[in-house]
Order: structure tokens, then sequence, then C-alpha cells
């Protein structure tokens, strides 16, 4: 008979070392720690419910938001509400959605201090950010995806699939406007990574500081502040928020897609800059130190200063690459776009009418624009603007002219408000055939492109 002694291990050798968790079952678990709180849950119910129940209830009210773009027609079509409904995020719910989220995703264990068995579970700090940082997008997404749908479906039961005015006065198909609506809120998704890049910066760098979970949404209210002030429009489109604001260009005819892939450019570079510090910080960490979490110099010198660094840089190539100086704003743009809007939209009121149709060619239509009563530069934002449009009737000599009173912000983006004559331009409501409905031409939404023209 024979035995088989199995080898015992050396005296005083380490034992093998554990392999570490994959990410897969670490973002699991991440998951399930994202949706535990009550407040995650409750943005969820939020972003799915809000948005159709307050488009809904507009729809069902006499007075609508008119000083918001498209808020004017939402009384027309079911495709203006998510458009409203992504405006309102892009000013309030994504800056501050991406705070809850990702500016709390590592913050959250200093605050509990739970580091040293997160690290002990998952023996790979790699693993861990990758979790995180993948856990947290997974519930942006899932809270943007509710916003979209919410607003949608919500201006569709209320108004229906009807056609969509847009930015210039031209009217877009059921079909042309949702794949529009749609393509505007993946547009917006990419200043939305930005934020959320800055969230888990902050939340990594900052520690258990409550600057980290604000610093999304102070960055963003910064970025909304300085796009009202009359920057360079190099500086303009340089910042990440931008592209909140140009997906206002898929809805003017011809597109102004230049601004749109600029801006979310710009965001996905400081997406992908902001989490690179972010992980860059997270592995120079010192977890041995219960009293250190984070704060300190290295959260300035390796997370705010090459971004400030990135944001000059990419100044300085849109302004050779683009050749844009100034506002961007001038007579000629300004002048182009109040003629092509009022073209379109003299149409529809025709329509109303029921008169017979023409087209832009046989109107002619033209615009002249002087900003305070010409006794200052012709450029610039300002609510001294002052136009005066002329059309060509078919089979009638006499040349029609209205005027407009227009309010351009610095952005690029006007309200043009009817000044007579009454018949055309004077009043809010025209009557038709088919009983009394809104003018078109009483109050028009336009845009100017702050780029040349080429």
């Amino acid at each position: 008979m024979t035995a088989t002694i199995a080898e015992a291990p050396a005296v005083g050798a380490r034992p093998p070392a554990a392999s570490p968790v994959p990410v897969s079952r670490a973002y699991r678990f991440e998951l399930v720690k994202q949706f535990s709180p009550w407040r995650v849950r409750l943005l969820i119910l939020a972003c799915w419910l809000g948005p159709g129940i307050a488009v809904f209830g507009i729809n069902q009210q006499s007075n609508l938001p008119s000083d918001t773009l498209f808020g004017r027609w939402m009384h027309t079509t079911g495709w203006a509400g998510p458009l409203v409904t992504l405006g309102f995020s892009g000013t309030w719910a994504l800056p501050l959605l991406t705070s809850l989220v990702a500016g709390d995703v590592f913050a959250s264990e200093d605050r509990l201090g739970t580091w040293r068995h997160l690290l002990v579970a998952v023996r790979s700090h790699r693993r861990i950010f990758a979790a995180k940082a993948l856990a947290s997008l997974t519930v942006i997404l899932l809270l943007v995806a509710g916003l979209v749908a919410s607003g949608i479906v919500g201006g569709l039961l209320a108004v229906g699939n009807k056609p969509l005015i847009g930015l210039d006065g031209h009217s877009l198909a059921p079909g042309d406007a949702a794949g529009k609506v749609l393509l505007a809120w993946a547009c917006a998704l990419a200043p939305t990574l930005a934020l959320a890049a800055i969230g888990l910066l902050g939340s990594v760098a900052l520690g258990r500081s409550p600057m980290g979970l604000l610093l999304p949404v102070t960055v963003a209210f910064a970025m909304q502040l300085a796009q009202m002030l009359p920057l360079p429009v190099a500086v303009r489109l340089a910042l990440p928020g931008y592209a909140f604001i140009s997906w206002n260009g898929l809805f003017a005819q011809p597109q102004q897609l230049s601004p749109l892939l600029i801006g979310v450019a710009v965001s996905l570079a400081w997406a992908v800059a902001a989490t690179a510090l972010a992980y860059l910080l997270f592995l120079r960490r010192d977890f041995t130190n219960l009293t250190n979490d984070g704060t300190g110099r290295r959260a300035l010198t390796v997370g705010a200063l090459p971004l400030a660094g990135l944001l000059a840089a990419t100044i300085g190539v849109l302004a050779v690459s683009t050749g844009a100086t100034g506002s961007g704003i001038d007579q000629d743009k300004v002048q182009r776009s109040v003629a092509t809007a009022f073209g379109h939209l003299y149409r529809l009121q025709e329509q109303q009418l029921h008169r017979p149709p023409v087209t832009e060619a046989q109107l002619q239509t033209t615009a002249s624009c002087t900003k305070s009563e010409g006794l200052a530069a012709q450029e610039g934002p300002g609510n001294d603007w002052r136009c005066t449009v002329t059309w060509h009737i078919p089979g009638v000599a006499i040349t029609g002219q209205a005027i407009y009173q227009l309010d351009v912000t610095a952005n690029g983006r006007y309200i043009a408000d009817g000044d007579g004559p009454k018949e055309v331009n004077g009043y809010f409501l025209v009557q038709t055939p088919d009983g009394t409905e809104p003018n078109p031409l009483w109050q028009f939404d336009g845009n100017v492109d702050l780029l040349p023209s080429h």
C-alpha cells in the first residue's frame, strides 16, 4: 500500500494573493449602492413622470411660456414639449442630476469611512474607479432617458403628432421633427457627460467636502452666466456647456451644424480630460491615512489647472480655425435671418387665411435692420434692434412692409416682436375662416449663426 503525502507549504511562505474582483461584479455592486438611496429613486420617478405631467398641464392652460424657445408652439404640436423640457433641463435639471449622482459617488465612501472595506473586497484601485464611473454613468443615462420619454409622451398625448415650426419659421413634418428632437437630446448628452466627469473629479479631489457635490452645478451656472456676457465667439464656443444651446441650429434651414459639432467636440474633450484627472488623483490617493480625504493643494494643481489649460488651448484653436472675432452678430446676419423667418411664417399665415399659396421666391422678402437707430456700431447683442421687413405679393403692385423690434441675446438667439401693421403682425390672434388662431407673425424666435459665413 502506498500513501500520498500532500506537500506542506514552506514555513513562513505567504499564501497566494487573491485575484481582484472582475469589473462586471464590482459594477453590479456599485449599481446596487447607487439605487439604494431614496433620493436616487425619487429622482428616477421625477424624471420619468415630471416632464410629461408638466408638458400636459401647460398645454391645458391658455398662457404659454412664450419666452422659452419653442414654448409658443406648445398648443400647435406635441414635439414642442420635449424641446421646452430640453431647454429647462440644460439650465437646471441636468447639472443638478450630475451633481447628485456623479458628484457623490466617491465622496460617500469618505463620509461613511468604508474605503478600507471596499479595497479589501475588490483589491484593485483601477477596477473600483471603473465600476463607480460606469455605475454613475448608467444612472445618469437612465435619468436622461426618462426626461426624453416623459416629455415626448406628454406632448403627444396633449396635442398630437403634428408638424413643428422650426426656429426660422419653416415647417418640419412629424417624422422629421421626431428625428431632430431625439438628435437634439443626443447632442445634449455631451455636455451632460462633461458635467458628470467634473462631478467625478470633484468627488475624488474634495472628498467629504460639500463642494465636491456642488461642483457640477457651480460650473454649469458659471458657464450659463458666461454665455450671457458679450464674450468673443471663440471663448463662447470653448465652454463645454455651449452644446446645451447650439442644438437650436438643428431646427434652422439650412442647419447651423458647425457650432453644434464644435460644442459637442469640446464637451467630449472636457469629459475625457476630467475623467482622466479624476482617475489619476484616485490612483495617487493615500487610503491608509483616515484623516486625508483627498483635499489639498493636489486638487488644485492636478484638477483645476489642467482644465484651465484645456480651456485656453481650445480658445486658441477655435480662434485660428474658425476665424471668428467679436460677438459674431452683425447687421447682415440679422437681416438675413429675419427675412428668412418672416418669409416662412408669412406663408403659414396665408395658409391659415386660406389664400392662394405663395413661395419664398415670389415674396422676395428682405429686411433692413438697424441697432440704436444707427447711432452705434451695427453689431452685437441688445434689445435696440429695429427691422423693417419688405415683401412683394404676387399680382399686387403694392409692396408690403412690417416693423419688428428685436431683442438679440449674446448667444445669437432673438425674439422679434411685431410692431405693425395690425393686420399683419400687430395682434397675437388672427381671424381665419376656421375661427380665431394664433398669429405666427406677431412674435417669432430666430437664431443668428455666430460663425462666419463661407
